[in-house]
């Protein structure tokens, strides 16, 4: 009886041995997601030569529907590359808690649903590249050919970081039990709302910071994995809102600089 006791204690309850896998599994398909998304960004900033391509880089404001397509396309793949990956605690909490409900396929609503906010607000991107290219603001790399441009960004994202807003959205971020235990919905399509108030949560968290991508480019892997960076640490690291305000202080200053060099 003592060695039968002591192996059933060594071994794991099968629903455990289950949730453990899901959110293996779940992860790793979220991971998977948003290399592929990345892979997709690799490519047009490395094959700038290549068709589409030159779709998401138009020479001029004169756009075409299949260039409006193929630059929605672009701002909605990358922002699935770079949020995706900070949102993984709080779906698999989300998935965690569904599991002990026996409502597993919940997830895959709760995951599209925060998707659609971010490809929502890849239309206003969109129209903010068109209107910033018309003014001849910025290039057909989309980099900022304004200082006065680059300036403002910075200094918007930089005050952003220390608003209510923003600390009250990263705050829900931050703490995945929380949002779901105050927003907990049920069936498929409360999981469809709990997304979308999540996602759009999220856009309020970061949507300064994703302005900023019209300063560096959307073909600057280097920029885009900065700020996709800077995401995650001010959500998941410990003391990430401190990072986060550290972030705000080095934008204010950033674009004070660029402000005095333009009036000099």
């Amino acid at each position: 009886m003592p060695q039968q006791a002591s192996d059933s204690a060594g071994k794991s309850p099968p629903g455990m041995v289950l949730l453990i896998t899901g959110q293996s599994r779940l992860a790793a398909g979220i991971l998977l997601l948003s290399m592929v998304c990345w892979l997709f960004l690799v490519w047009i900033a490395v094959d700038m030569s290549q068709p589409f391509a030159q779709l998401t880089m138009p020479a001029s404001s004169n756009w075409r529907a299949a260039t409006v397509f193929a630059v929605w396309a672009m701002w909605a793949l990358m922002m699935a590359a770079m949020m995706l990956p900070s949102a993984l605690p709080m779906i698999l909490t989300f998935v965690n808690l569904c599991v002990r409900t026996r409502e597993r396929t919940r997830g895959i609503s709760f995951v599209a649903a925060y998707l659609i906010v971010w490809f929502v607000f890849s239309v206003g991107a969109t129209a903010a590249q068109w209107a910033l290219q018309a003014m001849n603001w910025v290039n057909p790399m989309i980099v900022s050919t304004s200082a006065l441009l680059t300036a403002l960004l910075l200094l918007i994202a930089g005050v952003y970081q220390f608003s209510r807003v923003k600390q009250v959205c990263l705050s829900h971020c931050r703490t995945p039990m929380g949002f779901l235990i105050g927003e907990w919905r049920a069936g498929w399509q409360g999981a469809f709302v709990m997304g979308l108030r999540h996602g759009l949560l999220c856009v309020g968290c970061c949507w300064a910071l994703m302005a900023l991508l019209f300063v560096g480019g959307v073909m600057n892997l280097a920029w885009i994995a900065a700020l996709s960076l800077a995401v995650s640490v001010e959500k998941l690291a410990p003391g990430g809102e401190r990072l986060g305000s550290l972030l705000g202080l080095g934008l204010i200053a950033a674009g004070l600089v660029k402000l005095l060099v333009l009036v000099r």
